[in-house]
């Protein structure tokens, strides 16, 4: 177990061995490429002083809004779009349109109408991760087997068994693995967003150091997002061996 989870960490082990190694060797200026140390002690003074908990709190609190407006929107969508051909023909070109584009390019209006603070943020947030969502559904749901509903049917299911008990089961693997497409791509959107407008945040607090030419405080916010954007990967993760732990995957 432990030689396992060694060398997983065996990548993050020599890229940080290298950064170290870099700047002992004068290959790279320490301001373009902080120390090593120097980071981490940045880093266990931002826990120190609670600024670490409060930005990722402020930056997870929009992210996590947006991902659930995100949801709650996608997920009916993309299974309306698949059981309803007039929903389909309506929302499948705004879709196709709206899924390549880069989302960030609408913060501009999204500040003009809903002002600089959180709902611009979380609008943005929830905008970015919305086709994912809903191109996840609407998939899932067109890859139930045909056997399984014919077979419910022949049982005498009735529309709303069918898709509460057949349908959104068969369709769940495929929706979950869309949401945790979405989760990192809304977090991603959301620095930026701080990034771009400011104010609190771990982009915010990156935005900060940077004018300030405070290189180790540009470096230690990459960190820290990577930190937060790793835990948050993971709960995803268990949370959809939780949902499907009735599913094979499980049992893999």
């Amino acid at each position: 177990m432990i030689g396992r989870i060694a060398l997983r960490c065996s990548a993050f082990l020599v890229l940080l061995a290298g950064w170290e190694a870099a700047n002992r060797l004068g290959l790279i200026r320490p301001f373009l490429l902080p120390p090593l140390t120097a980071v981490a002690a940045r880093l266990v003074a931002d826990v120190a002083s609670g600024a670490f908990f409060l930005n990722a709190a402020v930056t997870l609190y929009r992210t996590l809004a947006g991902f659930a407006l995100a949801c709650v929107i996608g997920i009916p969508l993309g299974i309306l779009i698949s059981r309803r051909k007039l929903v389909g023909w309506f929302v499948e070109p705004i879709v196709s349109v709206g899924f390549p584009m880069p989302a960030i390019a609408f913060l501009p209006i999204f500040m003009l109408w809903f002002g600089v603070f959180d709902l611009s943020k979380i609008v943005m947030t929830g905008f970015s991760a919305v086709f994912t969502v809903i191109a996840a559904a609407d998939a899932g749901t067109r890859g139930v087997e045909r056997q399984l509903t014919w077979s419910a049917q022949s049982l005498g299911a009735t529309r709303a068994e069918l898709f509460r008990d057949v349908m959104l089961p068969a369709a769940m693997p495929q929706i979950l693995t869309g949401l945790q497409v979405a989760l990192p791509l809304a977090l991603i959107v959301e620095v930026a967003s701080e990034m771009l407008m400011g104010g609190t945040g771990l982009g915010g607090m990156m935005v900060n150091a940077e004018n300030y030419a405070d290189s180790v405080g540009v470096y230690a916010g990459i960190v820290e997002i990577a930190l937060v954007g790793g835990i948050a990967v993971a709960l995803m993760a268990r949370l959809r061996r939780h949902l499907l732990r009735w599913h094979p995957e499980a049992a893999g």
